[in-house]
Protein backbone atom coordinates (compact mmCIF):
# COMPACT_ATOMS: atom_id res chain seq x y z
CA UNK A 1 0.00 0.00 0.00
CA UNK A 2 2.73 2.18 1.10
CA UNK A 3 4.16 1.77 -2.80
CA UNK A 4 0.76 2.77 -4.10
CA UNK A 5 0.78 5.68 -2.30
CA UNK A 6 4.27 7.11 -3.25
CA UNK A 7 3.41 5.97 -6.59
CA UNK A 8 0.15 8.62 -6.38
CA UNK A 9 1.72 11.17 -5.05
CA UNK A 10 4.58 11.00 -7.55
CA UNK A 11 2.15 10.56 -10.79
CA UNK A 12 0.47 13.42 -9.17
CA UNK A 13 3.63 16.07 -8.91
CA UNK A 14 4.11 14.58 -12.54
CA UNK A 15 0.97 15.15 -13.83
CA UNK A 16 0.56 18.74 -11.78
CA UNK A 17 -3.30 17.41 -10.94
CA UNK A 18 -4.38 18.64 -7.57
CA UNK A 19 -3.62 16.35 -4.31
CA UNK A 20 -4.49 12.83 -4.49
CA UNK A 21 -7.46 11.20 -2.45
CA UNK A 22 -6.65 8.05 -1.53
CA UNK A 23 -8.40 4.91 0.55
CA UNK A 24 -6.00 1.88 0.58
CA UNK A 25 -4.07 3.35 -1.74
CA UNK A 26 -6.80 3.34 -4.77
CA UNK A 27 -8.11 6.59 -5.87
CA UNK A 28 -11.82 7.59 -4.36
CA UNK A 29 -12.38 10.74 -6.58
CA UNK A 30 -11.49 11.32 -10.39
CA UNK A 31 -8.57 8.87 -11.23
CA UNK A 32 -5.94 11.13 -12.95
CA UNK A 33 -4.32 10.11 -16.37
CA UNK A 34 -1.14 9.17 -15.52
CA UNK A 35 -2.71 7.21 -12.98
CA UNK A 36 -5.57 6.11 -15.07
CA UNK A 37 -2.95 4.50 -17.32
CA UNK A 38 -0.78 2.94 -15.53
CA UNK A 39 2.05 5.22 -16.51
CA UNK A 40 5.22 4.13 -15.65
CA UNK A 41 8.23 6.58 -15.68
CA UNK A 42 11.64 4.82 -16.42
CA UNK A 43 13.81 7.60 -15.13
CA UNK A 44 16.98 7.29 -16.79
CA UNK A 45 19.39 10.73 -15.34
CA UNK A 46 22.74 9.21 -16.90
CA UNK A 47 21.36 8.52 -20.05
CA UNK A 48 23.90 10.25 -22.66
CA UNK A 49 22.25 10.86 -26.31
CA UNK A 50 22.53 14.08 -27.48
CA UNK A 51 20.61 15.69 -30.02
CA UNK A 52 22.88 16.41 -33.18
CA UNK A 53 21.49 18.87 -35.40
CA UNK A 54 21.97 19.28 -38.97
CA UNK A 55 21.36 16.95 -41.37
CA UNK A 56 22.13 13.06 -41.05
CA UNK A 57 25.20 11.86 -42.54
CA UNK A 58 25.02 9.64 -45.45
CA UNK A 59 26.86 6.52 -43.78
CA UNK A 60 24.27 6.23 -41.05
CA UNK A 61 20.82 4.87 -42.10
CA UNK A 62 17.65 6.02 -40.62
CA UNK A 63 16.04 3.25 -38.30
CA UNK A 64 13.53 5.73 -36.11
CA UNK A 65 11.31 8.83 -36.68
CA UNK A 66 9.57 9.93 -33.74
CA UNK A 67 8.37 13.76 -33.31
CA UNK A 68 6.91 15.92 -30.79
CA UNK A 69 3.35 16.94 -32.04
CA UNK A 70 1.54 20.01 -30.87
CA UNK A 71 -1.64 20.57 -30.77
CA UNK A 72 -3.49 24.08 -30.95
CA UNK A 73 -2.22 25.15 -27.15
CA UNK A 74 1.01 24.62 -27.60
CA UNK A 75 0.89 21.26 -25.72
CA UNK A 76 2.29 17.53 -27.33
CA UNK A 77 0.22 14.65 -27.51
CA UNK A 78 1.75 11.36 -26.12
CA UNK A 79 1.33 7.80 -26.69
CA UNK A 80 1.71 5.05 -24.23
CA UNK A 81 1.09 1.29 -24.64
CA UNK A 82 -1.81 0.35 -21.27
CA UNK A 83 -0.87 -2.87 -19.51
CA UNK A 84 -2.26 -4.19 -16.39
CA UNK A 85 0.95 -2.98 -14.38
CA UNK A 86 2.15 -0.15 -16.42
CA UNK A 87 2.30 2.00 -19.70
CA UNK A 88 5.26 3.61 -20.93
CA UNK A 89 4.91 6.95 -22.45
CA UNK A 90 6.43 7.62 -25.72
CA UNK A 91 6.50 10.32 -28.86
CA UNK A 92 4.19 9.18 -31.70
CA UNK A 93 6.45 7.42 -34.73
CA UNK A 94 8.39 4.27 -34.66
CA UNK A 95 10.75 2.27 -37.28
CA UNK A 96 11.93 3.33 -40.54
CA UNK A 97 9.88 0.51 -42.50
CA UNK A 98 11.36 0.04 -46.27
CA UNK A 99 7.96 1.13 -47.90
CA UNK A 100 8.09 4.26 -46.80
CA UNK A 101 9.49 6.98 -48.94
CA UNK A 102 11.04 9.04 -45.77
CA UNK A 103 11.44 9.75 -42.69
CA UNK A 104 8.11 12.13 -42.75
CA UNK A 105 5.98 9.18 -44.35
CA UNK A 106 7.40 6.92 -41.61
CA UNK A 107 5.63 9.83 -39.28
CA UNK A 108 2.79 10.22 -40.82
CA UNK A 109 1.99 6.95 -40.53
CA UNK A 110 2.83 5.21 -37.39
CA UNK A 111 0.96 8.70 -36.11
CA UNK A 112 -2.27 7.81 -37.45
CA UNK A 113 -1.68 4.06 -36.45
CA UNK A 114 -0.61 5.04 -32.68
CA UNK A 115 -2.77 8.06 -32.04
CA UNK A 116 -5.09 8.72 -34.80
CA UNK A 117 -3.13 11.78 -35.53
CA UNK A 118 -3.52 13.72 -38.94
CA UNK A 119 -0.15 16.04 -38.58
CA UNK A 120 1.21 18.57 -41.19
CA UNK A 121 5.01 21.20 -41.67
CA UNK A 122 6.91 18.58 -39.83
CA UNK A 123 10.20 19.85 -38.94
CA UNK A 124 13.40 18.13 -38.51
CA UNK A 125 14.85 19.01 -35.00
CA UNK A 126 18.49 16.67 -35.43
CA UNK A 127 19.31 12.85 -34.81
CA UNK A 128 20.36 10.85 -31.81
CA UNK A 129 23.33 8.49 -32.78
CA UNK A 130 22.51 4.73 -31.98
CA UNK A 131 25.67 3.06 -31.79
CA UNK A 132 24.26 -0.61 -31.70
CA UNK A 133 21.59 -0.55 -33.09
CA UNK A 134 20.06 -3.44 -30.88
CA UNK A 135 16.49 -2.97 -30.72
CA UNK A 136 16.37 -3.13 -34.49
CA UNK A 137 18.15 -6.54 -34.70
CA UNK A 138 21.89 -5.25 -33.87
CA UNK A 139 22.11 -3.38 -37.34
CA UNK A 140 24.83 -1.52 -36.08
CA UNK A 141 24.94 1.99 -35.71
CA UNK A 142 22.05 4.30 -36.92
CA UNK A 143 20.42 7.42 -36.50
CA UNK A 144 17.21 8.33 -34.71
CA UNK A 145 15.11 11.22 -36.14
CA UNK A 146 14.08 13.89 -34.15
CA UNK A 147 11.00 15.97 -35.35
CA UNK A 148 7.74 18.36 -34.57
CA UNK A 149 4.76 18.85 -36.07
CA UNK A 150 1.77 19.63 -36.09
CA UNK A 151 -1.98 18.30 -35.33
CA UNK A 152 -4.63 19.30 -37.15
CA UNK A 153 -6.78 16.16 -36.35
CA UNK A 154 -7.24 13.42 -33.70
CA UNK A 155 -9.78 10.83 -34.57
CA UNK A 156 -11.55 8.75 -32.79
CA UNK A 157 -9.11 5.73 -30.74
CA UNK A 158 -8.78 2.99 -32.56
CA UNK A 159 -6.61 -0.93 -32.46
CA UNK A 160 -3.29 -0.40 -32.81
CA UNK A 161 -2.27 -2.84 -35.79
CA UNK A 162 1.20 -3.50 -34.11
CA UNK A 163 -0.42 -4.62 -30.63
CA UNK A 164 -3.98 -5.19 -31.31
CA UNK A 165 -5.36 -2.71 -28.65
CA UNK A 166 -5.80 0.87 -28.64
CA UNK A 167 -2.68 3.08 -27.10
CA UNK A 168 -3.84 5.74 -24.32
CA UNK A 169 -3.42 9.31 -25.97
CA UNK A 170 -2.22 12.17 -23.32
CA UNK A 171 -1.36 15.96 -23.62
CA UNK A 172 1.05 17.91 -21.53
CA UNK A 173 3.62 20.50 -22.00
CA UNK A 174 6.73 20.52 -23.64
CA UNK A 175 8.31 20.24 -19.98
CA UNK A 176 6.31 17.45 -18.72
CA UNK A 177 7.05 15.29 -21.93
CA UNK A 178 10.45 15.43 -21.19
CA UNK A 179 10.00 14.49 -17.55
CA UNK A 180 7.77 11.71 -18.25
CA UNK A 181 9.71 10.46 -21.55
CA UNK A 182 12.94 10.21 -18.53
CA UNK A 183 15.33 11.09 -20.60
CA UNK A 184 17.25 13.40 -18.46
CA UNK A 185 18.87 16.43 -19.16
CA UNK A 186 19.02 15.83 -22.73
CA UNK A 187 15.75 15.27 -22.92
CA UNK A 188 14.86 18.57 -20.80
CA UNK A 189 17.28 20.13 -23.84
CA UNK A 190 15.45 18.63 -26.53
CA UNK A 191 12.41 19.82 -24.94
CA UNK A 192 13.13 23.29 -24.89
CA UNK A 193 14.43 23.01 -28.92
CA UNK A 194 10.77 21.54 -30.11
CA UNK A 195 8.92 23.90 -27.89
CA UNK A 196 10.74 26.96 -29.96
CA UNK A 197 9.14 25.24 -33.27
CA UNK A 198 5.53 25.95 -32.75
CA UNK A 199 6.15 29.59 -31.70
CA UNK A 200 8.31 30.33 -34.76
CA UNK A 201 7.05 28.24 -37.24
CA UNK A 202 2.99 28.43 -36.90
CA UNK A 203 2.87 31.03 -34.07
CA UNK A 204 1.75 28.95 -31.39
CA UNK A 205 1.11 29.63 -27.28
CA UNK A 206 3.53 28.27 -24.92
CA UNK A 207 1.36 26.35 -23.09
CA UNK A 208 1.04 27.62 -19.33
CA UNK A 209 1.90 24.78 -16.57
CA UNK A 210 -1.70 22.07 -16.34
CA UNK A 211 -2.39 18.96 -15.67
CA UNK A 212 -1.80 16.06 -17.87
CA UNK A 213 -5.02 15.15 -19.51
CA UNK A 214 -6.53 12.00 -21.59
CA UNK A 215 -7.31 12.46 -25.21
CA UNK A 216 -11.11 11.49 -25.19
CA UNK A 217 -11.46 8.11 -27.06
CA UNK A 218 -13.80 9.88 -29.61
CA UNK A 219 -10.82 12.08 -30.71
CA UNK A 220 -10.94 15.62 -30.37
CA UNK A 221 -12.32 18.55 -32.65
CA UNK A 222 -8.69 21.24 -33.28
CA UNK A 223 -9.97 24.48 -34.40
Amino acid sequence: MDGQIMLAAYRARLGNTATAHLADGRHILDVPALDHHHVHVRYRPLWDSPLNRGPVPERLPVQQAWAWCFVPDGRVVLVADPGPRSAQPMLPGGTVEKTDGTAEDTLHREAAEEAQLTLTDPVRLGWVFDETGAVYGAVGPNARLRLAARVTGIGPATVNPATGHPFARLLATPAQTAALLGWGPPGARQARLAAETPREHWGLPTPRPAAIEKVPVEGMRLI
